[in-house]
């Protein structure tokens, strides 16, 4: 039997990094829409270049802290990861959310770019941002929708088989 002081350092790790998921994308989310709300391509350029920043700093990070700290956990307290119906089901949210996180740091680089470029040359921000922001905006719900029903499934823990 595993320590039990190891086993709350293990689900601290845990909790924070699924805390910083969240809440680091809810952030991000909402400084890059009120940013573009402004029309501002200089608010949305320096907006847009913390994000990314963000993203690699904080996001990038907990994605690879949460499936290394959620696998230690769930054998620290005696389960087999694969064979519990919401881990397995949390690991393929866990996928849908990474399938859109990832185009969108890239989008969110190009958007910075290209409102970057805008605000030099003091032209409005071009199409192609518009289209991006469209793209990025709309991968954005899946993604919030799957990381707060990760949640839900790590808190109550439903079996199905």
């Amino acid at each position: 039997m595993i320590d039990l002081d190891v086993i709350y350092a293990i689900k601290f790790v845990h909790a924070i990094g699924a805390s910083v998921l969240f809440g680091t994308g809810l952030g991000i989310a909402f400084f890059m829409f009120k940013a573009h709300r402004t029309g501002h391509s200089g608010v949305i350029a320096v907006v847009a270049r913390f994000v990314v920043i963000a993203d690699f700093v904080f996001i990038a990070t907990a994605v690879l802290v949460q499936p290394i700290s959620g696998f230690a956990l769930a054998w620290a307290i005696g389960l087999s990861p694969l064979d519990e119906s919401w881990i397995v089901a949390s690991l393929w949210l866990y996928v849908l959310v990474g399938l859109c996180w990832l185009p969108v740091v890239f989008i969110q680089m190009r958007i910075r770019d290209l409102a970057h470029q805008a605000a030099i040359k003091s032209q409005p921000l071009p199409r192609r941002y518009y289209r991006l922001y469209r793209i990025w905006f709309w991968l954005g719900w899946p993604a919030f929708a799957g990381v707060l029903a990760i949640f839900a499934l790590m808190i109550w823990q439903p079996h199905w088989y």
